[in-house]
C-alpha cells in the first residue's frame, strides 16, 4: 500500500513535467516556425515563392540577396547604420535618464515623490500614438525633422525605464549604501560606483529592450524622416513592397538581415538578461 501511494506522486510528478515540456516544445515551434519560413522564403526565386511558399527552395537561389545588397537603388546598408546609430543613442539616453530618475524616487525623499511616480505610471496607460502629434510639433519646432535626433531624443525618457529600474532599486539592501556613505561617498558616488554596477542586470534588460524598441520602430520614422538616404531600416525596408507587386524573396531577405543584429545583441546579452529575470523572481 505504501509503494502503491508513493508511486501515485512520482506517476503524477511525470506526467506533468511531460506536460510541460510539449506546452514548451509547441510554443517555441509557434516562435521558430515563422522565423524559419521567412528564412526558407529568402532564398527563393519570386516564382518559387509565389508557388509554393511552404515548401523548400526550389531551386535554391540567393537572387534576393544579390538583388537587395548588390543593387544600388535601396541603400540597405546606409538604413541599416541609421537603425544602429538611432537605436544605440537612444538606449544610451534611456539608461541615462530613467536610472537617476528611478534611483532618484528609490531612495531620495523629497515632496511630492509618490504624486510624481503614479503620473509616470498612468502614462504607460496612453496608447503611444496619442503622443504623435505633440511630438511631431515639438520636433519641428526644433527644426529637428529628417535628423537622427528626431528619433532619438523624443522617447529617451520613457515611463517604463524609470518603473523597472525603480523595482530594481528599490529591491537593494540598503545596508550597502549606508556602509558607503559611512566611508563618506556622497550620493553621486554612491550611485554610480555602488548602485549601477550592482544594477548591471537590469541595465542590460533595459538596454535590449530599449534597442529592439527603435529598432523595430516603424510608425514614427516614416512621419519624421523625409530623405530615403537618412531612413531607418524598418521604413526603408518597406520601400521594398510596390503597389501592385510584391517580390516576397526579396522582402524576407531583408527581414532576415534585419534580424541578424537583434539575433547577435540577444546572445550577448542573453546571460544579463536572465540575471535580472532571475533576481527579480527571487525579490517577488
Amino acid at each position: 500500500m505504501t509503494t502503491a501511494l508513493t508511486r501515485r506522486p512520482s506517476a503524477r510528478r511525470t506526467w506533468g513535467r511531460v506536460a510541460l515540456y510539449a506546452a514548451l516544445v509547441a510554443l517555441a515551434l509557434v516562435i521558430v516556425l515563422p522565423l524559419l519560413w521567412m528564412l526558407i522564403t529568402s532564398f527563393k526565386t519570386d516564382a518559387d515563392a509565389i508557388r509554393s511558399p511552404f515548401s523548400l527552395p526550389d531551386p535554391f537561389s540567393i537572387e534576393a540577396y544579390q538583388s537587395l545588397l548588390g543593387s544600388g537603388e535601396q541603400p540597405i546598408f546606409l538604413w541599416l547604420w541609421n537603425s544602429f546609430a538611432a537605436a544605440t543613442l537612444q538606449t544610451v539616453l534611456i539608461l541615462v535618464t530613467a536610472s537617476m530618475g528611478a534611483y532618484a524616487l528609490a531612495r531620495l525623499e523629497f515632496a511630492g515623490k509618490r504624486i510624481i511616480f503614479g503620473v509616470i505610471i498612468a502614462t504607460l496607460l496612453v496608447p503611444p500614438v496619442v503622443f504623435l502629434i505633440p511630438n511631431y510639433l515639438i520636433v519641428q519646432n526644433l527644426g529637428w525633422l529628417d535628423t537622427i535626433w528626431a528619433i532619438t531624443v523624443p522617447g529617451a525618457a520613457g515611463a517604463f525605464g524609470i518603473f523597472f529600474l525603480r523595482q530594481f532599486f528599490v529591491g537593494l539592501p540598503p545596508e550597502i549604501e549606508e556602509a558607503a556613505r559611512i566611508d563618506g561617498a556622497g550620493d553621486i558616488r554612491i550611485f554610480v560606483q555602488v548602485v549601477l554596477p550592482l544594477a548591471r542586470p537590469a541595465l542590460a534588460t533595459l538596454a535590449v529592450l530599449s534597442f529592439l524598441g527603435n529598432w523595430n520602430d516603424f510608425l514614427w520614422p516614416v512621419y519624421v524622416l523625409l530623405s530615403p538616404e537618412n531612413l531607418t531600416l524598418q521604413p526603408g525596408l518597406s520601400q521594398l513592397q510596390g503597389a501592385y507587386s510584391t517580390h516576397f524573396a526579396i522582402v524576407m531577405a531583408g527581414a532576415v538581415i534585419a534580424s541578424v543584429p537583434v539575433l547577435i545583441l540577444f546572445a550577448i546579452a542573453q546571460r544579463q538578461i536572465v540575471e535580472s529575470v532571475a533576481g527579480s523572481a527571487v525579490k517577488g
